[in-house]
């Protein structure tokens, strides 16, 4: 954490779901899958950049992966977004453990928290269906909320600012993540404390390498260190 925060509170808080406060068990790399074999693609040569850039919107990686076609990424990502939603509707989805109490304790402590994915618009829906969570935060953003463009450009984090108004500083945006992506898109946008988690998709040091102020094991682990970085 930058040292010309600490006397700052963390007003808003910008949590990503899918490996941050939900547990998803792989299900990203699975619609990819069933996504690029709809569309008679070889999953075994997307894999390590899907990997590589989990947290990122997916219209994007499909845009990397099939060259640059337009018609074929639109393709690509409305069969994963269909794919995903068949595994959510089965039920394979459920909550990071803490992460539902954590966010009630942000909310208590007075702070705005804001849910955001790089999954459109449609499977966000689903998600928050599936886990009873309509009406757990102030707002839920995903890329098309933010100008088309998620993760890793920051619009995703500045968006809640300008939409809740909770904040009049970057300063006092508190971002956390599970993903190399999440971390720079929290550095882009200037937050205060940006966080990773070790629930998701990355290690600490990747977590670290792309900017993360500190690295909690879950997200159940944060209140208490903006507490603490606020005392």
């Amino acid at each position: 954490m930058n040292t010309v925060t600490a006397h700052l509170t963390h007003d808003l808080v910008v949590l990503d779901m899918a490996g941050t406060t939900v547990a998803d068990g792989g299900l990203v790399e699975q619609a990819f899958s069933a996504a690029a074999e709809r569309l008679g693609e070889d999953p075994a040569t997307m894999i390590d950049y899907v990997r590589a850039t989990m947290g990122e919107s997916k219209i994007s990686v499909f845009r990397h992966l099939l060259g640059g076609d337009e018609t074929r990424a639109r393709q690509a990502n409305a069969a994963f977004e269909e794919a995903y939603g068949e595994l959510v509707a089965a039920g394979l989805i459920a909550p990071i453990p803490g992460a539902a109490e954590a966010i009630a304790e942000l909310k208590e402590d007075g702070r705005t928290v804001v849910l955001t994915t790089g999954f459109a618009r449609v499977t966000q829906d689903a998600i928050l269906d599936a886990l009873g969570w309509r009406d757990l935060v102030a707002l839920t953003l995903c890329p098309a909320d933010a100008g088309g463009r998620g993760r890793p450009y920051p619009d995703m984090v500045l968006a809640a600012l300008l939409r809740t108004g909770a904040v009049d500083d970057v300063r006092r945006i508190a971002v956390a993540g599970d993903t190399s992506y999440d971390m720079l898109s929290g550095v882009r946008s200037g937050a205060g404390i940006v966080a990773g988690v070790l629930t998701g998709a990355h290690g600490e040091a990747a977590l670290s390498e792309h900017g993360a102020d500190r690295v909690l094991a879950s997200v159940a682990g944060l209140p208490a260190l903006l507490r603490e970085c606020e005392a």
